[in-house]
């Protein structure tokens, strides 16, 4: 089958299909998927050369579940700890390459005209797991049970995690205006 004869179909109508041999609905989930892999390595990477390395990790790791692979769950959550798990290995073997100190300075000083620049220094200023459902949920979109899923711990420690973040961003000057 052609890559465009998969259009409309779901991630799990094309992870039968790959199952069952056809290698183009491999395809199909590469180009739904790849952007938002890249997004993602992007940030924990803090480096576009390094996000495309995750993404061609990812995509093989991916690749070697089949056949018998079963989608379980949406293929953002299964990728996204992968993805995650790549990304800190990539960092690390920066770091240790290059002998970086810091990867990305998420203490860089924001320009004061720049909300996202701001917003950026302030969600840095977060701790990581509170920082990361945050962007799991409001830039990845994902649900709270998804997020749950994608990092292996109860919903109730999301909604926490969640919670805490919220009233630490609410409490922050820089960034109340949103809140109100």
């Amino acid at each position: 089958m052609s890559l465009a004869s998969h259009e409309g179909r779901s991630d799990e109508q094309l992870v039968a299909a790959l199952n069952a041999g056809d290698s183009s609905a491999f395809d199909a989930l590469y180009y739904r998927h790849r952007d938002w892999v890249v997004r993602l390595a992007t940030r924990f990477t803090g480096s576009p050369d390094d996000a495309l390395d995750v993404l061609q990790e990812t995509f093989a790791y991916l690749f070697r579940k089949f056949p018998g692979f079963v989608l379980s769950a949406k293929m953002t959550t299964f990728l996204y700890p992968v993805v995650r798990n790549l990304s800190i290995a990539a960092r690390k073997k920066r770091t240790r390459e290059r002998g970086e100190e810091q990867i990305v300075d998420h203490a860089a000083p924001a320009d004061p005209g720049n909300d996202r620049a701001e917003l950026a220094v302030v969600l840095a200023g977060l701790p990581e797991a509170q920082r990361e459902v945050l962007l799991m949920r409001f830039v990845d979109g994902m649900s709270l049970q998804e997020i749950a899923d994608a990092l292996s711990i109860p919903e109730g420690t999301v909604k926490s995690r969640m919670h805490n973040a919220l009233g630490a961003l609410k409490t922050d000057p820089r960034v109340r205006k949103y809140f109100e």
